[in-house]
């Protein structure tokens, strides 16, 4: 009899989730356009930087500088006069402007140093700081080049044979695709949960089923399987027709081990998401509860910045969070193809913490229950 009202409460889900067209929308958003987009803005290093010159010297070494900037990492530059730079670099034409000033080949040529002006939009922070030292870079090797009559010897004294395992390209949207994927299972997970159980408070559903032979254990089971079916499968077509797909990102693992890592993940954050519709007393408590909870999950969970970086303190705290143990897992099966020998501790760890969560969340469901009865 539990298993049968588990399986009609969770039916009931479905189709009060079936009439939520905002839910629905934002489903579909998450796992299609949003997860595409996050993947494909990452920028590179520098891509396309504007760039603009100020050539006082019109020499043969001022026209090799000139010269070496071109895409990919810089548009071709604008040569501008001195009275333009200011007003360019104010209107945001131009990340960089660099100034090479009268008789800068002569005093090449005679052993000075000459000093050229680079000015810097800083205001675009990763173009900013990574194309400063590409420009410094290139500015000093076409002078050297230019000293030396002859293009240095590209052998370096020891060789470096680099090999790029687990993404060879370099690619960036691979990477972050996948994050995405992992990143709007947990937030959805939770959001679902606890919009639910606060939608029927607020509509009075709850008194109904209070009046029902079902427990609040059977309620809450029903809300987590429910929620946790639609995100696993909304989850499967993300990471299939988008990642691998659209994406072109190739998969190492086994897809059917993430996925059951991904059921453990949800059971944990479903729960999670009821316990915090039992603490929110509305939807607007509950969207400020999420923004102080779902930001540190995710941004301390290693799937943003590498946990070496972060303190000790904070690493061994985020251990306890079943965000940071599925993307432990996830990384190590997508990304490194690791089997169940490899990830069986994050899986333990994951069905512990989603135990933990569950416990609570039937604790706090069970006396929000006994107040309205």
């Amino acid at each position: 009899m539990r298993t049968n009202n588990i399986l009609n409460l969770g039916i009931k889900e479905l189709r009060s989730l079936a009439r939520d067209p905002v839910m629905l929308v934002l489903i579909v958003y998450a796992f299609t356009f949003w997860t595409y987009t996050a993947a494909t803005v990452m920028p590179e290093t520098l891509n396309r930087a504007p760039i603009a010159i100020v050539d006082e010297d019109g020499s043969p070494l001022s026209t090799r500088i000139i010269g070496a900037f071109y895409p990919p990492h810089f548009l071709p530059p604008a040569l501008i006069s001195q009275p333009q730079m200011d007003a360019g670099m104010d209107a945001g034409n131009y990340v960089f402007a660099l100034d090479i000033p009268p008789d800068f080949q002569r005093d090449m040529l005679a052993g000075r140093s000459p000093v050229i002006q680079l000015n810097v939009d800083a205001t675009r922070m990763s173009q900013a700081f990574a194309g400063s030292g590409y420009v410094q870079t290139m500015v000093s090797a076409e002078v050297a080049e230019f000293l030396a009559h002859h293009r240095a010897d590209p052998r370096p004294t020891v060789a470096l044979e680099l090999r790029a395992r687990f993404n060879p390209e370099l690619n960036k949207s691979w990477f972050g695709g996948v994050m995405e994927v992992i990143n709007n299972i947990t937030m959805l997970s939770i959001v679902l949960t606890g919009a639910a159980l606060i939608r029927e408070r607020e509509h009075g559903t709850v008194e109904h089923l209070l009046v029902m032979p079902v427990t609040p254990f059977e309620i809450m089971s029903a809300k987590v399987w429910a929620m946790a079916l639609v995100v696993l499968l909304a989850a499967t077509f993300a990471l299939t027709v988008v990642v691998q797909g659209w994406l072109g990102v190739p998969i190492e693992g086994s897809i059917v081990l993430f996925l059951a890592g991904a059921a453990l993940h949800l059971f944990a954050t479903t729960s999670m998401g009821i316990l915090l519709g039992t603490i929110a007393r509305s939807m607007p408590q509950f969207g400020l509860l999420m923004i102080l909870v779902l930001l540190p999950l995710q941004l301390l969970s290693g799937g943003v910045t590498p946990r070496e970086s972060m303190p000790e303190l904070v690493q061994i705290a985020m251990l306890a969070a079943p965000t940071t143990q599925f993307v432990m897992l996830a990384q190590a099966i997508l990304y490194r193809g690791a089997g169940l020998s490899v990830v069986w501790p994050q899986l333990v760890a994951i069905a512990v913490i989603g135990t933990t969560l569950f416990s609570l969340a039937l604790l706090r469901f069970r006396r929000t229950i006994a107040t309205m009865a």
